[in-house]
């Protein structure tokens, strides 16, 4: 699962082996969550409030950069760092 951006404790990664909708996964912590790229919303897991708006902004920010990312995890290219929030 290779990680594409980290910040603020926050891990973000995406799997090459993966399913429909396209989205990525946060850990913090002891927290785990899928969140859907096109909707940026909560898919799956537990995320601390203030974290998932954080990973919420970050995403609507890179938005465009994260539904290429998915394009590439699924056709087993190496993906690329994004820019972590600041």
């Amino acid at each position: 699962m290779p990680t594409i951006c980290m910040f603020r404790g926050i891990k973000i990664y995406l799997n090459y082996l993966e399913h429909q909708p396209p989205h990525f996964h946060a850990e913090y912590g002891e927290y785990e969550c899928s969140i859907s790229i096109s909707d940026i919303e909560l898919l799956s897991g537990e995320m601390p409030n203030k974290q998932l708006k954080m990973i919420f902004g970050w995403a609507a920010l890179h938005q465009e950069e994260l539904q290429e990312e998915w394009y590439l995890a699924q056709t087993h290219k190496e993906l690329f760092p994004i820019e972590p929030l600041k």
